[in-house]
């Protein structure tokens, strides 16, 4: 028998009893379809959270005062250390060859008021190279100046949703003035609209003033409370993150390790866009790799199906077996019929699997507006494990048929 009589033998076997055929290959179909959806959801996930990361500045470094043990080993809060100066942040600018931007940082909570209107935020106090470094971008008025940071003037950049619920009735913030707590700021600009990231923070919810009028106005302080740059590429992250670590060192006096002391601590923590990237990554990779396990068990099933549908099939055509090994079909040719019927059965629920899952992905984009990405690679996979997945449980009711005694076939009721 040649393999174009064996194959048109298997489509006759599978039309003869369409809905267990349809039934067999449905386990595929739910499986390959699983999958797809499944890898989809995972993929959107991990490039919805790089795309926000990338917009809040994927080579941002933040420099932070480092936790302390106070007396009797209490460690303390970081955000009440204050190891971070001013002159830490000059010398960062002054000496540091592979950061693009700086900005000191200092910020309180608090409530707004306008007229009636009143909204709880955050200001913060930056200089000028905040709006590069967190990739913000004044849609109206303008951003305050130099000048401005030197004179500690009282004027602010608000945020869309700051604006939003001191200015209801939709008017013009430009040159009013609002009050933090009881202390007056002149409006001269309004950041662009950014909307909410992937940690369900609003990015909007917030008020750039100058540093400096932050921390003589508002805080009474002299300390920083941390210090945000941006690294020159994201590949010079590291070294960028080296040259920081090696100046705070020095500016701290902290003492490197000898021969017979250890190295002080750090009284500072560098953390960087990159490490939140790949450590976002990593969950949402574990995550895909779990609903692809979770969805590829339904594969698994499908097999299983096929292989007790062969069996059955086998079972019930022992003469039809014997009829054709006695005039002349090797077993090979038996074993090839039965592994062609099982393929096709494997490969049929394949095709549709792979057009149910990709038509429930973009279901579930536009339904329930969660990211999807679908890669190539994941169909190319399902549509193969499912291939394999017919040879693999169908070879063995296969040869189990191609073994039978053609006597034996022939007198079997």
């Amino acid at each position: 028998m040649n393999y174009s009589n064996l194959f048109k033998i298997a489509l006759r076997a599978i039309a003869a009893n369409k809905m267990r055929s349809f039934l067999t290959a449905l386990g595929i179909i739910i499986g390959v379809a699983s999958v797809i959806a499944m890898l989809a959801i995972g993929q959107g996930s991990k490039k919805s959270i790089q795309k926000n990361i990338a917009q809040m500045g994927s080579n941002m470094i933040m420099i932070n005062p480092g936790a302390d043990r106070g007396p009797g080993g209490v460690r303390q809060d970081a955000s009440s250390m204050e190891t971070l100066k001013l002159t830490d942040y000059q010398s960062l600018k002054d000496e540091c060859n592979y950061i693009s931007a700086i900005s000191p940082v200092v910020n309180k909570s608090g409530q707004f008021i306008y007229g009636n209107n009143n909204a709880p935020s955050t200001i913060y106090g930056v200089n000028t190279d905040y709006l590069t470094i967190r990739q913000l971008s004044v849609d109206d008025g303008e951003m305050f100046t130099d000048e401005d940071i030197k004179a500690s003037a009282k004027v602010c950049v608000l945020g869309q949703t700051v604006v939003d619920n001191l200015f209801p009735d939709g008017s013009d913030p430009i040159g009013r003035v609002v009050r933090f707590n009881s202390i007056p700021f002149r409006v001269i600009g309004v950041l662009k609209k950014k909307g909410y990231n992937t940690m369900g923070m609003d990015q909007d919810d917030l008020v750039l003033a100058p540093y400096t009028s932050v921390m003589k106005r508002i805080l009474a302080q002299t300390y920083l409370g941390s210090i945000n740059c941006s690294a020159i590429t994201e590949g010079l992250t590291d070294k960028a993150t080296d040259e920081i670590t090696t100046i705070l060192r020095r500016n701290h006096k902290l003492k490197d390790a000898t021969d017979t002391q250890e190295a002080d601590d750090d009284d500072f923590s560098i953390r960087s866009q990159e490490e939140l990237a790949s450590m976002m990554n990593s969950t949402t990779d574990m995550m895909t790799i779990l609903l692809g396990c979770v969805a590829g068990i339904s594969l698994i099933v499908g097999g299983i199906g096929i292989m007790n549908i062969m069996y059955v099939s086998v079972t019930e055509r022992t003469r039809e077996i014997g009829l054709r090994m006695s005039v002349g079909a090797r077993g090979v040719d038996i074993l090839n019929q039965f592994l062609i019927e099982a393929i096709l059965l494997s490969v049929t629920g394949g095709i549709i699997g792979v057009i149910i899952g990709v038509g429930s992905s973009y279901a579930i984009k536009f339904v329930a507006h969660w990211p999807i990405y679908i890669q190539p690679w994941s169909i190319v996979m399902s549509f193969a494990v499912c291939t394999f997945t017919g040879v693999f449980f169908g070879w063995y009711p296969a040869k189990k048929a191609a073994q039978l005694d053609p006597i034996e076939a022939l007198r079997y009721e």
